[in-house]
């Protein structure tokens, strides 16, 4: 779990990346150059991934470090297979 600190560091951060979203569909409906909107396209994703490390991040450090510290192996386990699940989708999607 996050708390309340990076909760809102995670907010700020999707706030920002909802901010450079309008300015792409704006570009669009101006017509600017594909080059262009590609390159914010780019960046917001950069951005998407820079939020999803810092889930992420928070994740290893609460809920699978609480898991490893259960000494439940299904416990354990469940965590290894979630993180398992995500790597896997990233391969696929990358």
């Amino acid at each position: 779990m996050m708390n309340d600190t990076q909760k809102a560091q995670v907010s700020s951060r999707l706030k920002r990346i909802e901010g450079q979203i309008r300015g792409i569909e704006k570009m669009v409906a101006e017509d600017r150059y594909c080059m262009d909107i590609l390159a914010q396209t780019r960046s917001v994703m950069a951005a998407l991934r820079a939020v999803e490390d810092k889930i992420m991040e928070q994740h290893m450090q609460t809920c699978m470090v609480s898991a490893l510290a259960s000494g439940s192996n299904q416990e354990r386990q469940e965590k290894t297979d979630e993180i398992m699940s995500l790597l896997t989708q990233y391969r696929k999607h990358g």
